[in-house]
This record gives structure tokens, C-alpha cells and sequence, in this order.
């Protein structure tokens, strides 16, 4: 998978994901697998448990299904997941 403003309309549940910085220190470091996604949060399987955490606030790592790493920062993905496929983004780099 290339790394193209496309990957923003991909789905993320399923999907290797870490916290990489966060305004709340609490949750940067969390990893694992994105078991749901809503409007603002994803829930995270960490050592066995589920974390929620807020979109907004946070930068993120995605580990897709080919090995690609792609950083993320949380505010461009807010929105319910369905609308996140129909809207148009600009080239972010």
C-alpha cells in the first residue's frame, strides 16, 4: 500500500495500531490491534484489554496488512467512519 492521502478512506479495524504522541501522556504507547472505531475514538486491544482512545488528541502509527507504517495524526481521521470514505483530501505533504 502506498502512502497517499488515500489511505485516510481505508478501514482501520483490524489493523496494527500505536499511539505515538499524545496530549495525555497516559495513553502514548498504547498498541495492538483496533477492534472498533466511532466518530472520535478507537478502542484498542492492549495486553489483553481494551483501551479508548481519542482521535483528537493523539498522532498515530498504522502497521497495514502488507507492512507498510503510515503516521496518522488523529484529527484528520474525526468523523464517523462511513463519511471519513466520501471526503476529499488535499495532498498532506
Amino acid at each position: 500500500m502506498k502512502a497517499t492521502p488515500e489511505v485516510i478512506r481505508c478501514e482501520f479495524i483490524g489493523t496494527e495500531a500505536k499511539v505515538s504522541k499524545s496530549r495525555n501522556p497516559g495513553y502514548a504507547g498504547i498498541s495492538g490491534k483496533i477492534i472498533d472505531e466511532t466518530r472520535n475514538t478507537f478502542t484498542i486491544t492492549h495486553q489483553g484489554k481494551r483501551k479508548i482512545v481519542p482521535k483528537d488528541s493523539a498522532i498515530f502509527h498504522f502497521k497495514f496488512f502488507d507492512g507498510t507504517i503510515v503516521e496518522i495524526d488523529g484529527k484528520i481521521l474525526v468523523g464517523r467512519p462511513e463519511d471519513r470514505i466520501k471526503r476529499r483530501i488535499k495532498r498532506l505533504w
